[in-house]
């Protein structure tokens, strides 16, 4: 058990993560604090956490197995312990953590006997295990097991449909993607009569691919992004006519953002544009997350070399945001690199000007 001391402050609110530990690996604990919040608050803040935790964020898991050798889901094979629905069960409880995005292919070989786990899963390099001790499989007699995996990410629940033809070997298997495994939250309430404030006590398990405190980021980010229409609709939008009981707000998209930053770049903060919301592919958007990249603001304060210096970035992928920058900014990457805000937005001004 680890206690942690940082800190973050908004206004006059603070936030601790007062007690994290991990029973193994595949089952991690935090306990975070949020005060001092009025009365009312807490709840607001606590249920909505709790519902981002465990439906808003992304896991991997294993969806699919296939085998020629296997004539049906209820099947034995000689020389296998486990009959193959139980290695399909075994599959299903696989803890993997990636920055996939989308779907990719895996697969097991190994020949017996001897003991099939997690280790023995041949995975993309942005693909790994949490618990290679993971069982799949006994194999007792000197037999090659091979199997063929499709690995996604994604988020809920993922359930198999029973009327798939399972006659090329292929099997579906459900997909919990949730790291978060269990969140609750607790009210402490203190002080009388219009000076009550209250403590939130907010608990998070995890099932390792996500340490509690990453858990708790990504949740509020989620968050953040759901709510961010709501500061852009334009006012008149929101007025009734006489004659009309409903007016149907536009669709917030990426491109309205990026119009509106466009015709006033003073009064739209930069930051306020997330990246997940552009046209980037899947690849670089995991790059640039994994790097601290998340707005368009911390997008425009690196220069084509600091983007090139990231693990896994290629000239093509500098090539595919200048393309985005252009078309939607007219504008592109600094020259120097890591520019501070009033520079960037000097930079701003002399390239759409």
């Amino acid at each position: 058990m680890i206690r942690d001391k940082v800190t973050v402050s908004t206004r006059t609110l603070q936030w601790k993560c007062v007690e994290s530990k991990a029973d193994n690996k595949r089952l991690y604990y935090g306990r975070f604090i949020l005060s001092p919040l009025m009365k009312g608050q807490a709840d607001t803040i606590g249920i909505a956490m709790r519902r981002a935790l465990l439906g808003e964020i992304e896991g991997t898991c294993i969806t699919r197995a296939k085998s020629e050798k296997i004539p049906h889901e209820y099947s034995t094979l000689v020389g296998i312990q486990e009959s193959v629905h139980d290695i399909l069960m075994n599959l299903k409880e696989i803890v993997l953590r990636s920055n996939l995005y989308g779907t990719c292919d895996a697969s097991i070989c190994a020949r017996g006997p001897g003991y099939v786990t997690a280790q023995d899963i041949i995975l993309p390099p942005y693909v790994e295990v949490v618990d290679n001790t993971q069982h799949i499989a006994s194999l007792t007699e000197p037999i090659e097991l091979c199997i063929g995996l499709q690995i996604e990410r994604n988020r809920g629940y993922l359930i198999k449909t029973s009327n798939n033809n399972f006659q090329d070997g292929s099997y579906p298997i459900d997909a919990v993607f949730m790291p978060v495994r269990n969140a609750n939250h607790s009210i402490h309430s203190y002080g009388n009569g219009n000076d009550k404030q209250e403590i939130l006590f907010l608990e998070i398990w995890t099932n390792g691919s996500l340490t509690p405190k990453e858990a708790l980021h990504e949740a509020s980010r989620n968050l953040i992004d759901l709510f961010i229409p709501f500061l852009h609709t334009e006012e008149e939008n929101l007025h009734l006519a006489d004659n009309q009981h409903m007016v149907p707000l536009p669709p917030f998209t990426f491109h309205d953002k990026l119009d509106k930053l466009r015709k006033n770049k003073k009064k739209i903060a930069l930051k306020s544009i997330f990246i997940d919301q552009s046209e980037l592919p899947p690849r670089i958007y995991n790059c640039l997350i994994r790097s601290n990249i998340y707005t368009l603001l911390d997008l425009l304060n690196n220069s084509q070399e600091d983007l090139m210096k990231i693990e896994h970035f290629h000239i093509n992928d500098v090539k595919q945001i200048l393309d985005i920058l252009e078309k939607h900014f007219a504008m592109d990457l600094p020259k120097k690199p890591k520019m501070g805000f009033e520079s960037l937005a000097q930079f701003i001004d002399s390239e759409s000007g």
